[in-house]
């Protein structure tokens, strides 16, 4: 099996040093998370100071950055680093977004339809998609997805939707080298914020998880089954469990989100054989 990983980092904790660091390692994407600006000067800046390794956003929100200047950045982009950047879209959140987020779909669809007549590639892009409606969608008018906060249950649903030609690019959140306690405190801390977001609590719901054991900081199990903690031979089985439910690619995200993820990305490198 082809094992192909990326690092997913939100984009103020990115540098292009960092990015270098994990081209260098073996990493073939870097994601950029946190609804970066439609300039996409953040993409730019690791671009250029890579030779290789792909760059992606994990997502540009579509709320937030008009699809005609996302458009133009990306043909900017393509000219200086020909096929090395993925344009990553999605709607966000509701309670994020609020009375602007009125029927996202069809925004979404109006969305893709002014980057194709804007020439942006369907096969340059993907979908930040859960529901089996918007996957159908990545299938239809895109390379494919990239799934946040899911597990490989959700993982193998996505690939019975959107089928074997399409991308399946999902992000596994992993806490390196730590006891259980301090992990799961520190993993409990990131997944208070997503566990309230009603798209992440409907799709968890509806792929293994009861509300019981979500609500109230959600019990160990269900924390360590969605921010894996220990070993480099731990972690790199979280990333093998999406590979072998069917992605294409797996993006990691080290716990805690600001401290420096270089040694747990050089172990799990070495663990998964990457490098």
């Amino acid at each position: 099996m082809s094992t192909s990983i990326g690092l997913w980092r939100g984009g103020a904790l990115l540098t292009p040093e960092l990015a270098a660091a994990t081209e260098r390692l073996g990493f073939d994407t870097v994601w950029i998370g946190g609804s970066p600006p439609a300039d996409l000067g953040i993409a730019e800046r690791l671009l250029e100071a890579t030779e290789r390794i792909r760059v992606a956003t994990g997502i540009v929100n579509i709320w937030t950055a008009p699809a005609a200047e996302v458009a133009a950045s990306f043909h900017r982009l393509e000219a200086a680093h020909p096929g090395r950047f993925t344009l990553g879209i999605g709607i966000g959140h509701p309670e994020a977004i609020g009375e602007r987020y009125r029927r996202p779909y069809s925004a979404l669809v109006a969305y893709l339809d002014e980057l194709d007549g804007a020439g942006v590639p369907p096969g340059r892009r993907v979908i930040s998609a859960l529901g089996p409606r918007t996957l159908a969608l990545a299938a239809e008018r895109a390379a494919g997805t990239h799934p946040y906060m899911t597990t490989p249950a959700h993982t193998r649903f996505a690939r019975g939707i959107v089928g074997p030609e399409r991308l399946v690019a999902p992000e596994q959140r992993l806490v390196p080298g730590l006891e259980p306690g301090p992990a799961r405190e520190a993993a409990r801390r990131f997944l208070e914020r997503y566990l309230a977001l009603s798209n992440y609590r409907r799709t968890l719901e509806s792929h293994g998880f009861t509300a019981a054991e979500l609500d109230d900081g959600a019990t160990d199990e269900a924390v360590d089954a969605l921010a894996p903690h220990g070993a480099p031979a731990r972690l790199a089985e979280a990333v093998r469990g999406h590979l072998d439910a069917g992605a294409d690619h797996v993006c990691v995200q080290t716990l805690p989100a600001k401290d420096d993820p270089l040694p747990a990305l050089e172990a799990l490198s070495a663990e998964l054989g990457i490098r």
